[in-house]
């Protein structure tokens, strides 16, 4: 049977107001071709064929293709400059070493790789652009880079949810990612360290990979016995870090990984050795020159409930300079205490009048849009709130945890239900119930806002997990493929199948989405109209994603592989306890 392309030229009125043409790109089999409205189809739906469930509205003698009423499609438009942001923080960096004898330890708060939080509210930011400010550094200044992380953090198997990895995992990949920017991690530093068996395991691993491994001990005295702190029982306990660059950057995997008590140790040790190097903190959130109730600064809230932070006004600042900025608990209560600590390694009085002199943060200076960002903002904090509701579910937070970001959501007037792929995911699971499918009881919907606002949706049934139908039904949009043509033909589902049932004993047929992907990627070998699929596969990174229940380890895995900002119902898609 041969194939030929169907290429009909894209109009410049599609999915913009009003909608009169009709895209269609496709391989379709000699002799047929697909109307936007397949005969018999009832006005007003379309539904797809093998993968169940696509749903698209259209205003009767309109086209298929529809975009939701609202806004424009969240992160449609840019609302951050990355290289006016870039520029500034570069400038501000080099004027801070400056101030001190070309050493400068520069806490790096936050993620200096992936920052996906950062990309999500501000709108145009690269989550790797402060791997271009490195760069950027590196060119005019040698730098050594130190990866701190927490004992505790290891031994309890702490998660990166964004990459579903453990912490450890995380600085493996770091010191991996960080060479293929040309950036050399010198050194790991395991804080608090007290003999934890997984810990010392992470250590005996870097070290026979020759990867330069110093161990930090509890700070005796911290953090009230200045005294104590400053002294050779206290930070003199620890071995010094060699480091020779004029900046040494100090970064981890998440909060509370010890970046400020390793920066600090280094100093005594360097002032010891008659070094007088200096600190300071490279901040993203929250933005200390936005205001305290801003939606992009409340989403850092939003973000950092788990752990209890929240955002203040910097009285210090305001105290000191008479003008007011933001900063947060944590850096606010430790303020005192730190300021104390330089001034005794010094023997000086200390330049920083306030947590926010201690940072380095042009991020407010990037932002170009100030709508587009509020709402992504907003967007961002509904996206929390599912993601802790789904972790109570799990039993990972606790209901205070919850219940914070509720009361965030009251006071800036959002509801879950503003994501615009949430009651679509609902209504098509309300639909596959109605129709008796689903398997074995369980009805799961799922939808997907594309880049230019279109919502594609999913169901599941005993052939796929909604995610698989979901995505199938999007690329087929995405590549003008009829609904009638089948990405995978029934003898690669069903070999699956069997190899699932009879070789490998498992109980559950249903094709998760690596399943289906794994299923797709086969198919286009033979298949031209399956190989178009997965070149539009691209075409869904960022899009935004939502499941009327939560993703079993094949669908999350798979769905955060394609790049998609995925929230879910706290419901667990199966009756059984132990879900593979």
């Amino acid at each position: 049977m041969s194939w030929d392309l169907l290429s009909l030229e894209r109009g410049n009125a599609v999915h913009s107001r009003p909608r009169k043409v009709l895209t269609i790109v496709a391989f379709v089999k000699t002799g047929f071709f697909h109307s936007p409205k397949a005969p018999g189809t009832a006005p007003g739906c379309i539904h797809a064929g093998p993968a169940a469930g696509i749903f698209i509205r259209w205003p009767e003698g309109s086209s298929a293709v529809h975009s939701l009423p609202g806004d424009h499609p969240v992160n449609h438009q840019t609302g951050f400059d990355n290289q006016k942001y870039l520029s500034e923080q570069t400038a501000a960096i080099f004027e801070r070493v400056s101030r001190f004898d070309n050493k400068l330890y520069l806490e790096f708060g936050g993620k200096l790789l992936f920052d996906l939080h950062a990309a999500r509210v501000l709108p145009g930011f690269d989550p790797n652009v402060k791997m271009r400010l490195l760069q950027e550094l590196q060119k005019r200044t040698p730098i050594d880079v130190i990866l701190t992380i927490f004992a505790g953090d290891i031994e309890r198997k702490k998660m990166r949810a964004d990459f579903g990895i453990t912490y450890d995992s995380d600085a493996l990949k770091q010191i991996d990612d960080f060479a293929q920017w040309g950036i050399t991690i010198s050194s790991v530093v395991i804080t608090r360290y007290e003999d934890q068996p997984a810990a010392s395991l992470f250590r005996n691993k870097l070290e026979r990979r020759g990867v330069r491994v110093y161990t930090h001990r509890r700070t005796r005295g911290y953090p009230t016995d200045v005294d104590m702190i400053v002294s050779d029982e206290g930070y003199g306990a620890n071995p010094r870090i060699e480091t020779s660059a004029p900046l040494v950057i100090v970064t981890g995997p998440g909060p509370n990984s010890g970046k400020l008590a390793t920066c600090l140790s280094q100093l005594y040790h360097d002032h010891r050795h008659g070094v007088r190097s200096g600190y300071a903190k490279f901040e993203t959130f929250p933005i200390w020159s936005i205001p305290l109730k801003h939606p992009v600064n409340v989403a850092y809230e939003a973000a950092t409930a788990d752990i209890r932070d929240y955002n203040t006004i910097d009285h210090f600042h305001l105290e000191a300079y008479g003008t007011q900025s933001i900063n947060y608990n944590r850096d606010m209560e430790v303020f005192p205490v730190v300021r104390r600590i330089l001034e005794k390694i010094t023997g000086q009085a200390s330049i920083y009048r306030s947590p926010t002199d201690m940072g380095v943060n042009r991020a407010g200076f990037g932002i170009i849009d100030d709508a587009v960002v509020r709402e992504a903002a907003g967007q961002e904090i509904i996206r929390r709130w599912y993601r802790y509701a789904c972790e109570y579910a799990m039993g990972m937070v606790d209901k205070e945890t919850v219940d914070r970001v509720d009361g965030i959501l009251h006071e800036l007037g959002l509801k879950p239900e503003d994501r615009r792929v949430v009651p679509p995911a609902r209504e098509a699971a309300a639909e596959g119930q109605a129709a008796g499918r689903g398997c074995e009881g369980i009805f799961c919907g799922a939808a997907m806002e594309l880049a230019d606002g279109t919502i594609i949706t999913g169901k599941n049934s005993e052939l796929m997990h909604a995610s698989s139908a979901l995505v199938l039904n999007a690329v087929k949009h995405l590549a003008g493929v009829p609904d009638r043509i089948h990405l995978m033909p029934p003898n690669i589902t069903g070999s699956l199948q069997h190899l699932k049932k009879e070789i490998l004993r498992g109980r559950m047929l249903s094709l998760d989405l690596e399943e289906t992907l794994i299923s797709l990627a086969i198919s286009s070998a033979s298949n031209p109209v399956a190989a178009e699929a997965v070149e539009r596969l691209k075409e869904l990174r960022g899009c935004e994603v939502h499941l009327t229940h939560m993703p079993t380890p094949g669908d999350e895995a798979g769905l955060r592989k394609l790049g998609v900002n995925l929230t879910s119902e706290p419901e667990f898609a199966t009756k059984s306890l132990f879900i593979h």
